[in-house]
């Protein structure tokens, strides 16, 4: 029997955090409930999880220093929800490594979408193990690890498979609509800084190991690897 996924959902209003559990518990999948970031917090350190839910307005914790602890420790996939529409709050989040966001009030089908696509990036692939490398990065499908000069890069789900679709085809210029298509599964409605912020991202921990240029800026294309 297939081991079920366990999300965790941290989210301080009873009725919201209670139709998340709704929505998303099944033959498959099993949630854990946490009602303030302390709570997320201490359920992180006590379990392991596939996928967390996180709410920012949260009591104990706020949920943007939760991103930033579980970052310190940990890849796992992190899709915000928030009643925050800011694009800077959108912005930030993301750049402290949250790979997706999504605000309230949200459509359930959207929830269950996105959770979708990040449970299966995170589980066993039925493709070919498949190792990518280009000039020092090495890229390996099954692992989904990246390393750079031998030095193991700790990467999100947005990142690694941003990497992975620029790897695919190195010296190829990728729109943003194409990028954030491919790997979101959504239209792309052209006023979005997801992709930019986790391009800035990937090119920060490229950069923690070396001087030279991996992804190129194409202006009023997109971006490339070189």
């Amino acid at each position: 029997m297939e081991e079920k996924k366990r999300i965790l959902i941290i989210e301080d209003d009873p009725e919201i955090n209670k139709l998340l559990r709704i929505m998303l518990t099944g033959k498959t999948v099993e949630t854990v409930q946490a009602y303030s970031g302390t709570e997320g917090l201490l359920q992180l350190q006590m379990d392991t999880f596939d996928l967390i839910l996180l709410d920012l307005m949260l009591p104990g914790k706020i949920g943007e220093e939760l991103i930033g602890e579980i970052r310190k420790e940990s890849a796992i996939p992190i899709i915000v929800i928030s009643a925050k529409t800011d694009v800077d709050d959108k912005v930030n989040v993301l750049k402290m490594g949250a790979d997706d966001y999504i605000t309230k009030p949200f459509h359930q089908q959207e929830v269950v979408a996105r959770v979708d696509v990040q449970l299966r990036k995170a589980g066993p692939s039925s493709q070919k193990p498949v190792e990518h490398v280009w000039r020092n990065l090495q890229l390996h499908t099954e692992k989904r690890s990246v390393c750079l000069s031998g030095q193991l890069l700790q990467m999100t789900n947005a990142e690694f498979d941003i990497l992975y679709l620029l790897m695919r085809q190195p010296e190829r210029a990728f729109s943003k609509r194409e990028i954030y298509e491919s790997i979101w599964k959504d239209t792309y409605y052209g006023d979005d800084n997801t992709i930019s912020v986790h391009m800035s991202n990937l090119r920060r921990k490229l950069a923690e190991y070396t001087t030279e240029e991996y992804i190129k800026t194409v202006w009023g294309v997109g971006f490339m690897l070189v």
